[in-house]
């Protein structure tokens, strides 16, 4: 209970009515619950739809939804991808982009990427058909915590700081398995093969984004993982809609 409040504590910014003790790699074991705070997170996102759908259109519902999923997470992932967009935009050497990377300025590309990112992600979730729509909110935070967790396990420290630095050190096997068997499982319970056919397709995506990172920065940091995390929400919710087209049957 401790390392999955802890994790609560860092994936979102609710306030607990205690003080949590972390211990020095209790960050990195904390990953095991990574996916059930997502769950967590996606379960506040359908009890409020649940509420909202009688009283607002679905629009303006969903886009709530869509701004309540980044003020409960703090912005935190968000300002991942536009860390990382201003760096691809420097187009310098490794030291160049961890350099901008590190600047607390969001830049012009940056911005644009927020923008895109949020559009995308509100229109996705506009278009899910309503009898999945309750389903997709519990599973798509839940598949992008995971993907936090496969960008940490196994991988290189870019910088000898930051957050991803915190993670690495506890973060192993064991924390990588439970993890992706707890995705896995709730793919199945609430999506079918469906669920089970997106968070494999999120896997192939987030081991690309991962290699990447060590090739081009030698490792990686705690905006590349947070970038990886929006891009996972942002191709959870596109990709569902997808496989709800062509797929096979939810059951």
């Amino acid at each position: 209970m401790r390392l999955f409040l802890l994790a609560f504590q860092f994936l979102t910014i609710v306030p607990l009515p205690f003080a949590v003790r972390c211990e020095e790699e209790d960050l990195g074991r904390s990953m095991t619950y990574f996916p059930l705070v997502g769950l967590a997170i996606g379960a506040l996102l359908a009890g409020t739809d649940f509420l909202l759908a009688p009283l607002l259109p679905r629009s303006v519902a969903d886009l709530i939804l869509i701004a309540l999923l980044s003020i409960v997470t703090g912005g935190l992932h968000l300002d991942g991808l536009s860390d990382v967009c201003d760096g691809l935009a420097a187009r310098g050497s490794r030291e160049r982009f961890l350099e901008v990377m590190k600047d607390s300025r969001v830049g012009a590309v940056g911005a644009v990427a927020l923008v895109l990112g949020l559009g995308l992600k509100y229109q996705a979730l506009l278009a899910v058909p309503v009898q999945y729509k309750r389903d997709v909110l519990l599973f798509f935070p839940l598949a992008a915590r995971f993907a936090q967790v496969q960008m940490t396990v196994g991988a290189t420290r870019a910088r000898k700081d930051g957050l991803g630095f915190a993670f690495i050190g506890g973060a192993g096997l064991l924390q990588f398995v439970l993890a992706y068997s707890v995705t896995l499982i709730a793919a199945y319970l609430l999506l079918g093969m469906n669920g089970i056919s997106c968070a494999v397709l999120l896997y192939l995506l987030t081991w690309g984004i991962k290699s990447w990172s060590q090739k081009r920065l030698g490792g990686i940091t705690g905006d590349v993982i947070g970038c990886a995390s929006e891009l996972n929400e942002i191709f959870c919710l596109i990709a569902l809609l997808a496989l709800f087209r062509h797929g096979l049957p939810v059951f």
